[in-house]
């Protein structure tokens, strides 16, 4: 489904029971919808009602050419919601999308029940400005992120879960890919500029910071030291997987976020 907005069209997905509560999912970058694949399932075994969007020159979604902005990213999960008179959800952000999470967080706290942020960072490393000026250079003069899909997929996913899976992790490269070089550039941009840390103190949302042990940027001790930061802040590991541990370990990875929802209602 598509959602008209001003300067940018937002594809979701939502599904389950009308009845359920909502479990909001925003992938990574250069990635889609159908990173939460694998937890769709689960969900609407267990009563929730699962919406995906895409974001920003992602997937089905089309918008303005960037720079775009954190903030920005995250006033279209509200859009969307409003427009399926969704008023309050659940939200599960990986990578880009847990910095998504906090603004959510941040800025729209009556509408979040919980936050499940994975893979994350809390403000823009260091070196972004280097890090994502020299990656968009790059794509814009290939005219593909096709140049950067195998790279990527080596810090997604290991090659032990490439062996196992390879029609899967053929169709997340082949996704990644097929990212448009604007949206992949407009969101790189908002990476390289966004600084919450010293916000997060503020968010009471009960929040889950999760990552893959062998995540080789958003490491475990830059998530446990995000989850200290929340007032109400806790932190999962999933030994042995790397940036999409949602793709590599899906049985664990639900099991987890099932339990946090589980949680949440009591």
């Amino acid at each position: 489904m598509l959602l008209s907005l001003p300067g940018r069209t937002i594809s979701y997905d939502l599904v389950g029971p009308e009845a359920g509560q909502v479990v909001a999912f925003s992938h990574s970058l250069a990635a889609d919808l159908g990173l939460w694949a694998e937890q769709v399932p689960a969900l609407l075994a267990a009563g929730y009602r699962v919406l995906r969007y895409d974001l920003r020159g992602h997937g089905g979604s089309r918008a303005d050419a960037g720079p775009y902005t954190m903030d920005g990213l995250a006033d279209d999960v509200i859009a969307v919601a409003d427009a399926l008179a969704i008023d309050r959800f659940h939200f599960v952000g990986l990578s880009i999308g847990g910095a998504i999470g906090q603004s959510l967080g941040i800025r729209h706290p009556a509408r979040v029940r919980t936050l499940m942020l994975c893979d994350t960072q809390s403000e823009s490393f260091p070196d972004a400005a280097a890090h994502w000026g020299g990656r968009i250079a790059k794509l814009t003069a290939a005219g593909s992120v096709e140049v950067i899909a195998d790279e990527t997929m080596g810090r997604w996913l290991t090659p032990a879960y490439k062996a196992s899976h390879p029609a899967r992790w053929q169709q997340i490269r082949d996704t990644v890919a097929c990212c448009t070089v604007y949206g992949y550039s407009g969101c790189a941009q908002a990476l390289a500029d966004f600084h919450y840390t010293a916000k997060l103190g503020g968010v009471h949302i009960p929040t889950l910071l999760a990552c893959g042990s062998e995540d080789p940027r958003a490491t475990p001790e830059e998530s446990r030291r995000i989850a200290s930061m929340f007032a109400d802040g806790r932190y999962q590991e999933f030994t042995g997987a790397r940036h999409v541990p949602n793709v590599e370990q899906p049985d664990d990875f639900n099991r987890a976020l099932l339990q946090w929802l589980g949680q949440s209602e009591r």
